[in-house]
């Protein structure tokens, strides 16, 4: 059975089991809490180098990390990756779009304030510069579309929903986007999100 290392708490985490759950795949989680130093000890890191969570074993026993390159593992076949060439790498540049620009500002921020119990004036204020830059650029994308990429959700949604829907936990208003807000209703109804 594939066996999925990751903290509840994370976004990056949560997306994972979201797929699984979506596509009805058996799977054991093994709850890791980043916060205790368990991604640090030494079976973990024989498992993944990097030290961090989402990690999956597969059957066969061979590891997977990375939020992302799971999903691209788990999606192939799917409906949730597009069949057409040009959309595809759509995706794929959403999806690397949001570990570079969307992730490090809005969860971070949520981290610190959520889980660190940072006041918001000890947070870098670049950070939500970034994290409202990340919000608008989605705004002007879902004002035009009611999915990222195509005519329906594909794994670029599915990412970028993890920490959008939470971002209020950073001090990131959502009200001032309102098609960012739709589209998280979507993309919940769409994954069976709760």
């Amino acid at each position: 059975m594939l066996t999925v290392y990751g903290d509840i708490r994370s976004g990056n985490c949560l997306k994972v089991k979201w797929l699984l759950d979506r596509l009805g795949r058996d799977y054991r989680w093994v709850e890791t809490d980043v916060l205790s130093g368990a991604t640090r000890r030494a079976d973990f890191l024989a498992r993944n180098p990097a030290g961090q969570v989402p990690a999956v074993v597969l059957e066969d026993g061979r590891a997977l990390a990375q939020s992302n390159a799971i999903l691209g593992w788990l999606g192939e076949g799917t409906v949730y990756v597009p069949a057409d060439a040009y959309d595809r790498a759509r995706m794929y540049e959403w999806l690397f779009w949001e570990q570079y620009s969307h992730e490090p500002c809005i969860a971070v921020v949520r981290f610190q304030r959520l889980l660190g119990g940072k006041r918001p004036d000890e947070i870098e204020p670049r950070l939500m510069e970034r994290g409202h830059a990340a919000l608008a650029r989605m705004e002007v994308a879902l004002a035009q579309a009611d999915w990222l990429v195509g005519a329906g959700p594909t794994l670029a949604d599915l990412a970028l929903v993890a920490y959008t829907r939470v971002a209020h936990e950073g001090d990131f208003d959502l009200t001032g986007y309102p098609a960012v807000r739709a589209w998280v209703a979507r993309v919940e109804g769409a994954f069976g999100i709760s």
